[in-house]
């Protein structure tokens, strides 16, 4: 590899301002500081699982409601990924995990292809996590698909406690990002794809 893959994205918004910097061939190592303490929980797992570095700071309008920050978090993630792709040529493209927690096991598919799009079939009795609605787990990843422009697939084949489902969706989804942005010898720097093209 002739230079790290890494990107440092800002945005700042009237209701939110973040800044990340992501290495994708890291070593699992996360500083992450969002004002919810349950996200970043999830980004410690998701870096550590991935192997990628990130340094996260996000600044939102929690006491109105977690729903910007973690929507606003997953939109520059997205981005930041895309940037440290940069050509593509050689990656895998795709990757998939099924990843057990306890009671669950939550399936994460992804495709780097180019075309965003969100399947998310996760349903759950509770939803809460202290003061934290896992329902927003969908947001954030559907603002990642869309700015990554990426296919992301998740489902929970089952599980109960919503800790741990939103646990394995994002160890899932680190796994299965690592596959998918890792370089395969094989490929030859080629992209993989018939097109030619991944966008």
């Amino acid at each position: 590899m002739d230079k790290p893959r890494t990107a440092k994205i800002t945005r700042k918004t009237e209701e939110t301002d973040i800044s990340l910097r992501l290495t994708l061939d890291g070593e699992g190592k996360c500083s992450a500081d969002t004002g919810i303490p349950f996200m970043d929980h999830m980004f410690d797992l998701f870096a550590r699982h991935g192997l990628f570095d990130i340094d996260l700071r996000a600044e939102g309008d929690v006491a109105v409601d977690y729903h910007h920050t973690v929507e606003d978090i997953g939109i520059v993630l997205g981005k930041a990924v895309n940037e440290a792709l940069g050509d593509k040529l050689g990656i895998c493209r795709y990757g998939f995990f099924l990843m057990p927690m306890d009671e669950t096991l939550a399936r994460v598919v992804i495709d780097l292809g180019g075309r965003a799009a969100l399947v998310y079939r996760v349903e759950s009795r509770e939803r809460l996590v202290r003061d934290f609605n896992i329902g927003l787990v969908r947001e954030f990843f559907q603002a990642f698909a869309n700015t990554a422009k990426a296919n992301v697939h998740i489902e929970l084949e089952y599980g109960d406690e919503p800790h741990h489902i939103a646990e394995a969706i994002f160890k899932g989804f680190a796994r299965a990002l690592d596959r998918a942005s890792s370089i395969d010898p094989r490929q030859s720097g080629q992209l993989p794809s018939t097109k030619g093209t991944l966008d």
